[in-house]
């Protein structure tokens, strides 16, 4: 090889060597904080600008294979639930964008690059348990959270966005709860009211009677063990469904003899609104799939009570009709964590919640969390015997001799399926 070829191989190497760096500088932490968007810590420790640059250069590779998925958002608790989440949401695509070790200002930095630009159909975030290690307060926390909701909702003003609450943790983790417990406060008010945001209360699901994490499921009080993440997906589920990334095919069940149908599974047809006083019908919604202002929705076979984007909001949907003498009534129903409704019962209500958590009943042995559960009623006269899973719930509970089917909406999502009614002697 000439002199000239020698060097124009040295130059050539030189270039692509260059433009390697120049690539991979475009994913590194920046070096200061001055210009960057938000407030609070970005983390600089040399195992950290590693792993951020090199989990963010490797998903630039994937923007066109991950175009729609479902995007994870957050820190090594996300991360560590791996690539496909555990394989817990079969037939979902889902794209991890958890980096070990992040914060809510790190989140917003990268948010265009990582998550943005695969157009995501929805957004699963989890953030800001290590900004309270770095000595954030929580106002800044929520501060930086605020941004990042604003960011995802320019993009998409109708991408569902589920935000978890901070899990629990420890004071010896630098985490505190009142500290996480006021994050979530915070949280909450940044996207009170905002319909596109449900709001999953991810920290009562681990805390214990202290509020601190639980080894049986934290074993470091900061990351979730294999039967963590498997509350994490559990809980998760049925909002997935309700936004149908999940439970897409129709119900298969099939009604016992003898037994009448009081919801079709595609619309409200047999159901109103009634005045909470007198019974009287406010507004029917035959042929609707939602009410007016869609709190109650018809969903693949399931009555869904959605949740309530302030909070809490007492409101029940009743049946166009009104049953007397004696009957077995039959439900499923499922609630998402610490979820609080009802069954009411020709009009008295027999509580229906996420037993464990919500109360009244916490120690029932049968109940499944965030998965579908039995309800019995059996009225004879003008007392009705409720059972869950075959538990009792009441043996004696006073109701009038007619009356017709509610269900309440309070706090979190509930579900209701398969709801019928059979006449008895």
């Amino acid at each position: 090889m000439d002199l000239m070829s020698t060097r124009f191989v040295f130059l050539f190497a030189s270039l692509c060597f260059c433009f390697e760096i120049g690539a991979a500088s475009k994913f590194a932490v920046p070096e200061t904080d001055e210009g960057l968007p938000g407030d609070g810590p970005v983390r600089r420790y040399e195992w950290f600008k590693n792993l951020w640059e090199k989990k963010r250069s490797g998903w630039a590779k994937r923007v066109n294979e991950d175009q729609g998925a479902l995007v994870f958002l957050g820190d090594s608790i996300t991360q560590g639930w791996g690539d496909t989440m555990g394989n817990s949401f079969p037939g979902v695509k889902v794209a991890n964008r958890g980096i070990s070790g992040d914060t809510t200002r790190g989140v917003l930095i990268r948010l265009k690059e990582d998550v943005i630009a695969i157009n995501p159909s929805g957004i699963v975030i989890l953030i800001g348990t290590n900004d309270l290690e770095e000595g954030a307060a929580p106002e800044v926390i929520a501060g930086n959270l605020k941004l990042i909701i604003e960011s995802l909702k320019e993009h998409n003003s109708k991408m569902p966005i589920l935000l978890c609450n901070v899990f629990p943790s420890s004071e010896s983790k630098k985490r505190p709860t009142e500290k996480i417990k006021k994050i979530n406060e915070l949280y909450f008010n940044v996207v009170k009211g905002d319909s596109q945001i449900t709001v999953l209360d991810t920290w009562v699901l681990f805390a214990n009677g202290k509020g601190d994490a639980k080894k049986l499921e934290f074993p470091d009080l900061l990351h979730p063990n294999k039967a963590g993440y498997a509350k994490w997906a559990s809980a998760l589920r049925p909002v997935l469904a309700t936004h149908e990334f999940i439970e897409t095919d129709p119900d298969s069940f099939k009604m016992e003899p003898g037994f009448e149908s009081l919801f079709n599974g595609k619309d409200l047809s047999g159901w109103e609104f009634r005045d909470r006083k007198t019974l009287k019908p406010t507004d029917v919604f035959d042929g609707k799939k939602s009410t007016q202002d869609g709190r109650y929705v018809a969903i693949n076979g399931r009555l869904v009570v959605m949740t309530p984007p302030e909070g809490r909001r007492f409101q029940i949907i009743w049946t166009t009709k009104d049953f007397s003498g004696d009957f077995i009534f039959k439900a499923e129903f499922r609630a998402t964590p610490n979820a609080d409704s009802g069954i009411f019962i020709r009009r008295p209500q027999l509580q229906c919640r996420d037993y464990l958590l919500a109360g009244p009943w916490k120690d029932l042995k049968k109940y499944k969390p965030q998965e579908w559960n039995d309800i019995v009623v059996t009225v004879r006269g003008g007392v009705a015997h409720c059972t869950c899973n075959g538990e009792v719930l009441d043996d004696e509970f006073k109701i009038p001799l007619s009356g017709p089917i509610g269900f309440e909406g309070d706090r979190g999502q509930m579900e209701y399926r398969r709801i019928r009614l059979k006449k008895i002697n």
